[in-house]
């Protein structure tokens, strides 16, 4: 790489701002400012190449980049991005180690190089205070602790209609709105790139006009027309992601503004996201799936028009912010989800996704198709104390076909990709032997799967697979919720907040030491008093070995979750659906505390708009 030798100020201000840097004395980071070498880049650039020699070091002044690693069959893997201020290669550089991954820019970027010869001249030069600061990258790096940076410059987005007909502007205005609510907030309509693209005189003049917007807003928003105009594609080119808009009922057909973005070479680095816009009193969302086909999409999101709700939702899944929930199966025990639900949303805690298992993912179907908390709470006692015919047991022991039959009458026709909602239910894939995640298809399908536990109830069948309850593997999701929340943004674990609810009491299944074998006539002796201590049954010997596996894993599951609650629920049954109230009771009661409790500067204990 080379860089000419300008920008010193600029350089020293990032240095400044940057926690790594900014502890040096003022002469050393002087120092440091002039061994650095400034570089314009396009994006799509390749600053680093995976297998190179590390022979620099850069740091983020304006732009951004993202690491990434193609695998042996070509497929492009997406990993951390480096925003504006961050600094990525120290390690290679100090290690003399050769590259481990591709950076590219995202887009038009402007960095600060630091050369392995001008590197070790410095360390002559100011050897303890350049051995310190290194050694803390390193040490950083090694803890994967997230990039550190006082102030960065601002996010950026750009909003590409993709038909004449969308509106692009309201949609660009309408998350615009949102952000303002989080930073200083700039909506660059096509009138004001036109005017900057007239009084510039080269790339450079327009790379500094951007540049400057960065320095003054937190946010941006470029708003792009539904041509491939130069208009359109400097939006793109300075955007961090793109924000596709489309009438629902537009044919998803790919167009020619989509194709000439497509072979920009920072394209695939971009994240990518589309948002449906509906009518405002629209029943259901349209699909996304047919959107899907031939698109690097992260996610689709269904807009209302008007709805500040859905806009808030698209403005926290844009900036890294969006919270997921993950309800855990637990039998009765799983009405503490509704208790903690409806704790959230008195405390003002947005759910953006909502996903679960078994019991959980019975609550959160519900809670997705937006039905009160209230209803939430009868209409599952109902359903659980509805019973189950027994059958010869040749492929279960209960047949269940009133449950399906009870689940059809409850959800009726709803798709899970049609809810305004992001939604998802895990389950044990026999036939792979994984967690199958249902986020497309009948609803009451996905629930049933998650709802029925081997040997119990027969496997649901799906594409010619066996689909059961998911406690086998995975009782609380987080690693499918994990996955959902998109790419990581600097080194965090994930991009928005995950907030688990288990309530998997472990029952401890023995029996009298003086019992020799296990046998029917002992069960009912036991159960009816002519034998003292209780013999499990055949239903909770299943359970217990069904939720075996999640139990193993329940540490990593933990980890991986930004809040893990564990409401108080050992004092009731698995069976004790007849006392919803009370436990519901105890989900709200504990989750006010533990949002009482919270760090209030934590990304899931912001307030909506």
């Amino acid at each position: 790489m080379q860089g000419s030798q300008t920008g010193q100020e600029e350089v020293l201000d990032v240095l400044r701002r940057s926690e790594l840097f900014g502890v040096l004395s003022a002469d050393v980071l002087a120092d440091l400012a002039g061994a650095i070498t400034v570089q314009h880049v396009r994006g799509g650039t390749v600053v680093f190449r995976e297998g190179d020699a590390s022979d620099c070091m850069v740091i983020v002044m304006s732009g951004r980049l993202r690491v990434s690693r193609r695998t042996g069959n070509d497929e492009l893997l997406l990993y951390n991005e480096i925003c504006a201020g961050g600094s990525v290669g120290e390690t290679g550089l100090i290690l003399c180690q050769v590259r481990t991954a591709d950076v590219t820019a995202v887009r038009d970027s402007t960095l600060g190089v630091l050369s392995r010869p001008a590197y070790e001249a410095l360390l002559t030069r100011q050897p303890l205070a350049i051995n310190r600061v290194f050694a803390q990258a390193i040490f950083d790096h090694l803890r994967h602790v997230p990039s550190r940076v006082r102030r960065g410059l601002a996010q950026s987005v750009a909003v590409i209609p993709l038909h004449g007909g969308a509106v692009a502007g309201e949609v660009a205005a309408g998350i615009a709105a949102n952000f303002a609510a989080m930073g200083r907030t700039r909506h660059v309509t096509p009138k004001d790139i036109r005017h900057m693209l007239a009084r510039a005189d080269g790339l450079h003049t327009i790379a500094r006009q951007f540049d400057e917007l960065e320095r003054q807003f937190d946010y941006l928003v470029y708003e792009g027309e539904a041509a491939p105009s130069e208009l359109t594609l400097h939006a793109f080119r300075q955007s961090d992601q793109l924000l596709y808009v489309a009438e629902s009922q537009a044919a998803p057909a790919l167009g020619e503004t989509e194709r000439r973005l497509a072979a920009e070479a920072s394209f695939p680095m971009k994240r990518q996201h589309l948002a449906l816009l509906h009518p405002a009193m629209a029943a259901e969302a349209a699909s996304g799936i047919p959107w899907e086909a031939g698109r690097m999409l992260e996610r689709v999101l269904s807009l209302r028009r008007g709805n500040a709700q859905d806009y808030a939702r698209l403005g926290r899944f844009l900036t890294g912010t969006a919270v997921g929930v993950v309800l855990g199966g637990g039998g009765a025990r799983g009405f503490a989800h509704v208790g903690a639900l409806r704790a959230l949303h008195e405390r003002g805690i947005p759910v953006d996704l909502i996903g679960g298992n078994s019991m959980g993912a019975l609550i959160g179907a519900q809670y997705a198709c937006e039905v009160p908390f209230e209803h939430i709470l009868e209409r599952t006692r109902r359903f659980a104390l509805g019973g189950e015919w027994p059958v010869l047991p040749l492929v279960s022991l209960l047949s269940g076909r009133r449950i399906e039959r009870d689940l059809k009458r409850m959800f009726g026709k709803a798709q899970i990709d049609t809810l305004w909602r992001p939604y998802f239910a895990a389950t044990c894939n026999l036939t792979r032997g994984d967690t199958t995640v249902q986020h497309t298809g009948p609803l009451w399908r996905a629930v049933l799967a998650s709802n029925s536990p081997a040997g119990l109830l027969p496997p649901v069948l799906h594409e010619g697979q066996l689909l059961v309850d998911g406690a086998i593997l995975d009782n609380v999701p987080v690693a499918a919720m994990r996955m959902r929340l998109g790419p990581p943004l600097e080194k965090r674990r994930g991009n928005g907040t995950i907030i688990a609810i288990d309530v998997d009491v472990r029952d401890e299944l023995k029996v009298e030491p003086q019992v020799r074998r296990l046998s029917a006539s002992g069960f009912l002796k036991s159960r009816f008093g002519r034998r003292s201590g209780g013999m499990p049954s055949i239903g909770e010997i299943l359970y217990c070995a069904s939720h075996i596996g999640s139990l193993h894993q329940r540490a990593r599951t933990t980890a991986m979750a930004d809040l893990y609650l564990e409401p108080p629920v050992s004092g009731f049954a698995l069976m004790d659906y007849r006392r919803a109230e009370e436990i519901a009771e105890v989900g709200y009661r504990y989750t006010m505390e533990r949002i009482a409790q919270w760090d209030h500067a934590s990304p899931a204990s912001r307030r909506q708009p």
